[in-house]
């Protein structure tokens, strides 16, 4: 079944940091860009903290007639149209599958970033282990392999600004945890940026024409763990449809 280990659930009540109280001072920078290794939790405000496990905004953005058939195949556990997660046909759920991005940043674990300058960011997201490889080395995007679950991100610098495009996504992923689809044709557009020292902020831009009206975007913020802090061990192991994090917080309506 899907699990998490005690250490885990211990970890979570230390991510849903409060959006105040932090240092603000300069960011490193150097003319490759700024560097942004570190282990990173996401600051949830009270803006977002009601919707911040399932979704990226409140509102939901404007779907075109492809996307609305596509939405109303979706069984949420989360949302306005949330039914109990037993019932639910979401595919990390029901099959451990990888969410795709920009989901991925819904689940309440942290990440960790490595620069391998000339060549790559790394991302080592601790949910499941998954792993992407923006390289920043000039190449274009990867197409002989077809489409994949989190795409395929290649991205630049501009000034302290890692810019990152992914594309190449397959439609078996959700955009966020209450259902909402996407097309092959999905890009993804991610700016992140050292505010200070100590926080991050990731500008995303979603674009689909499939399935979206027109382009929108939302705006995550991170806060630097302790420099020792480790990313653990969390896996889903088989096709079972919750797991004790997930009982909490699935809660139909809401």
């Amino acid at each position: 079944m899907r699990t998490l280990s005690t250490p885990a659930l211990l970890l979570l009540l230390c991510l849903a940091v409060p959006a105040t109280g932090f240092a603000q001072t300069p960011a490193p920078s150097s003319p490759a860009g700024a560097d942004l290794s570190g282990v990173w939790a996401r600051i949830v405000d009270a803006e977002t903290r009601p919707f911040y496990l399932y979704a990226f905004s409140a509102a939901e953005p404007a779907l075109t007639p492809w996307g609305e058939a596509r939405y109303k195949e979706t069984i949420p556990s989360h949302g306005a149209r949330a039914v109990e997660l037993g019932a639910t046909n979401d595919p990390v759920f029901k099959g451990c599958h990888p969410p795709g991005v920009p989901r991925v940043y819904l689940h309440p674990f942290p990440f960790q970033i490595v620069n391998v300058p000339g060549r790559e960011v790394v991302i080592l997201y601790e949910y499941d282990h998954l792993v992407r490889h923006v390289y920043t080395d000039g190449r274009g995007h990867e197409t002989a392999t077809g489409p994949t679950w989190m795409g395929d991100s290649i991205g630049r610098w501009e000034g302290d600004t890692l810019v990152v495009e992914t594309t190449g996504f397959n439609e078996r992923t959700w955009v966020d945890r209450r259902g909402l689809p996407h097309s092959e044709d999905l890009k993804v557009m991610e700016r992140f940026r050292r505010v200070d020292q100590d926080t991050l902020q990731i500008d995303v831009t979603v674009e689909d024409a499939r399935a979206y009206s027109k382009p929108w975007t939302f705006q995550l913020r991170y806060t630097r763990r302790p420099t020792q802090w480790r990313i653990l061990e969390l896996v889903c192991e088989d096709d079972a449809s919750f797991t004790p994090l997930e009982q909490l917080t699935a809660q139909p309506g809401k």
